[in-house]
């Protein structure tokens, strides 16, 4: 294996390079190319983990060194101040200060700002912090009133129409042809987008899509303008090129004019954005616009491990379309490492948990928190994962999104659920709701700017997060219900505050949690993809192939985001006993073992074997393949019935059977868990559940082995509280340092 490049210094600070040929130093025989390419188009087809931006920057070190390039003259723009931030501080480091690193729309506005006065005269309008409110007044001038959900969707195609550099007359045709969901009638859009112009216009402010539609009118209509532009910049450099839009190319050709001193580096098998007005197109034709363009390919891996890059070649093997026809091979520069694992679990609760367990075992075994990922389709999985990590007492921070119960829709909803729960029966909403699951479905229902409904909204965007989020507390108030078949409405909001204050607790060191759209451009040491099943990858409203094939490209993506470990997981059911009837992700067949063209050492190594590994509760032994999974089944042990319910399992019996309950350990039990949980600033059922503790004093166990045994009582709790519970069930007083453990 070829080593990975790597800075000589070990310090945060290196010394910059002595001579433009130190630059050169370090890097492979491509990125070498890369640097060396200074005159003429370049385009660098770049796959993930190659070193692209330690190839561009050492480009810029290069020819500003041999003195080639000015560092005033040149011009590179990315996607993100986090990726602009990072290469200016690279270049520092190369003995390349003063080079311009910038998004598009930074170097727009730092133009717009100065040519203004000369090209308009007076002061450039203010700048639009959000559009949400203009957008309201907008629709409000059309008739239409929006919701807050509705407002971000229509923000968003009012967004991807002045991208792609469409007037609001010719709306709707383009939606048309570009498949687009659109969140109201076409023609309804037209007229806010219309609407939301002259506001603009009266108020004279702009928008940040208006930042960049201005400065291509200023250097279209402005020929001095652009060529005093043109003067300054003489070499353009342009990361994730894949991702530019119709708007973003238009400027860039008007920065370049005439010239061919142009660099772009991307890789069509990370287009995710397509749905922003983003576009591959540019980056494949690079060749047919600049016959005479140099095209040099990065593909050796320096980020991943061989069995990572295996994965990552196979999925893109099955990729269909013109950026599949386009992929590139990587080819991994790393020792071997573990193999990814694939995990089948029966239901969504059981998958979160045993993600957090096997994330305990990496935090245990030295990795460190930050080094963690958990990645998932949408923003709405995340609560599972928030609460399990949470109950094994792992730090988390969540990226890209709000957490759960910090959501606009989740705080109306628990303003909603607290409201009727001090109603209770004078509130006529709960009238016709039998039980808890009932009445929560009653009261989400009924929410203004948009309720739960027990059908999903079609298409993508904010009404449906909205929807996603007020469908988990629903999802979480049948599972509470069937663990608490007693539990009032006021029950569950006392659970959701307890929720949610174990959840606010601040981090510093944490697993991230994250979309895999927010993942981009990011990596960890261990990397786990969750909620792998048909209809949420792909997602369901993923209809035309070009559809399809960006979400295959978003799990590779995930799967690239990792440097060394590895798990894809699923669940059959979406809850304890539920229906399984899941099936894995379409893009996992012949990757996993057990699937149809399955090759052998595609999958997970158990045991030195390939194979599925099945989640805690059942299934195929492992290192043997898929086969439908059969839940164990488990008998009440006082009249032998089957038990479905997730409370009577953790039982072993059902609900109205009569069980032996030493009424006195029980309330000792619980008076300890309330004083442990107070000492260690958590939640009382991040000690023990009021079913687990019931479980306990109805069994009274008198060693580790019989405590163990007990459904939710797993090795982590037990080496934390065993000690303490043990000594209760045996009449004696638990010692102060009990319950304190690691």
């Amino acid at each position: 294996m070829t080593s990975a490049p790597q800075p000589t210094s070990a310090t945060l600070f290196p010394e910059a390079p002595d001579s433009a040929d130190a630059v050169l130093e370090g890097l492979d025989p491509e990125q070498r190319e890369v640097a060396t390419a200074l005159h003429g188009p370049v385009c660098v087809l770049a796959g993930a983990g190659t070193g692209k931006t330690r190839a561009i920057t050492h480009r810029i070190a290069y020819g500003v060194r041999a003195g080639i390039m000015q560092p005033a003259s040149v011009l590179a723009v990315t996607f993100t101040n986090r990726a602009a931030g990072e290469m200016r501080g690279r270049l520092r480091q190369l003995g390349a200060a003063g080079v311009q690193a910038r998004t598009f729309h930074s170097a727009a506005l730092r133009q717009l700002q100065y040519f203004w006065p000369k090209a308009v005269g007076g002061e450039l309008p203010r700048l639009l912090d959000r559009k949400i409110q203009i957008v309201a007044e907008a629709a409000a001038r059309e008739g239409l009133r929006l919701d807050r959900g509705e407002l971000r969707d229509v923000a968003g195609e009012i967004e991807w129409a002045k991208v792609t550099q469409t007037v609001p007359e010719d709306y709707p045709a383009a939606a048309a042809k570009a498949g687009r969901e659109v969140p109201r009638d076409a023609a309804e859009l037209t007229g806010i987008y219309r609407a939301y112009e002259q506001l603009k216009r009266e108020r004279t402010v702009i928008d940040f899509e208006d930042v960049l539609l201005l400065t291509v009118g200023v250097l279209s209509d402005r020929a001095d303008i652009a060529e005093q532009v043109q003067q300054q910049y003489q070499h353009f450099v342009v990361d994730e090129y894949q991702d530019v839009s119709p708007l973003q190319q238009r400027l860039l050709e008007l920065w370049l004019g005439e010239r061919d001193g142009l660099c772009v580096v991307g890789d069509a098998s990370q287009t995710i954005y397509s749905f922003t007005g983003a576009t591959p197109d540019h980056l494949l034709d690079f060749r047919n616009r600049h016959p005479n363009a140099t095209v040099v390919k990065l593909v050796r891996d320096y980020r991943s491990t061989p069995q990572v890059v295996q994965l990552a070649n196979g999925l893109l093997n099955q990729a269909s379309g013109r950026a599949a026809a386009h992929r590139l091979e990587l080819v991994a520069q790393r020792e071997p490492g573990p193999v990814p694992a694939y995990v089948e679990y029966g239901d969504e609760p059981e998958e979160a948990d045993g993600t957090a367990r096997r994330i305990r075992k990496l935090l245990d075994s030295g990795v460190p928190a930050s080094e963690i990922a958990v990645l998932y389709r949408i923003n709405a999985q995340s609560e599972v994962y928030e609460q399990a990590l949470a109950d094994h007492g792992v730090p988390y921070q969540l990226r890209g999104a709000e957490r759960f119960f910090e959501r606009p829709e989740v705080r109306e909803a628990g303003v909603a659920l607290r409201g009727a729960a001090r109603a209770g029966g004078n509130d006529a909403l709960l009238d016709d709701a039998v039980g808890l699951a009932s009445q929560v479905r009653a009261v989400l229902g009924s929410m203004k700017g948009g309720g739960w409904k027990p059908e999903a909204p079609a298409g993508s965007g904010a009404v449906r997060d909205r929807w996603e989020s007020l469908a988990a507390l629903v999802r979480l108030a049948e599972d509470f219900g069937r663990a608490r078949p007693s539990a009032s409405l006021a029950d569950f909001v006392a659970e959701l505050a307890e929720r949610a204050a174990a959840q606010h607790a601040p981090t510093v060191e944490g697993v991230t949690l994250a979309s895999l759209h927010a993942a981009k451009g990011l990596e960890w040491d261990a990397v786990f993809l969750v909620g792998l099943t048909e209809g949420m990858l792909p997602i369901t409203y993923a209809k035309t192939d070009e559809q399809v094939e960006e979400e295959r490209r978003l799990l590779y993506v995930g799967v690239t985001r990792a440097r060394q470990h590895l798990c894809l997981s699923w669940a059959l059911a979406r809850s304890p006993g539920g229906r399984a009837s899941r099936r894995p992700s379409r893009f996992l067949d012949g990757l996993r073992p057990g699937s149809a063209g399955a090759r052998p050492g595609a999958g997970s190594v158990v045991g030195g074997q390939g194979g599925i590994e099945r989640g805690a509760g059942g299934g195929a032994r492992r290192g043997q393949p898929a086969a439908p999974r059969q839940r164990r089944q488990v008998r009440c042990r006082v009249c032998g019935r089957t038990l479905t319910q997730a409370g009577e399992i953790k039982l072993v019996r059902c609900e109205d059977c009569p069980a032996e309950l030493d009424e006195a350990l029980y309330e000792r039990l619980h008076d300890w868990r309330t004083e442990t949980a107070s000492r260690i600033g958590q939640p009382a059922y991040c000690v023990f559940t009021d079913k687990t503790l019931l479980a306990i004093a109805e069994n009274c166990p008198e060693n580790s082995s019989e405590l163990s045994g007990i459904s939710g009582v797993g090795q982590r709790k037990l080496n934390r509280f065993g000690a303490a519970v043990l000594a209760i069930c045996a009449g004696q007083e638990p010692s102060d340092e009990d319950g304190e453990g690691a």
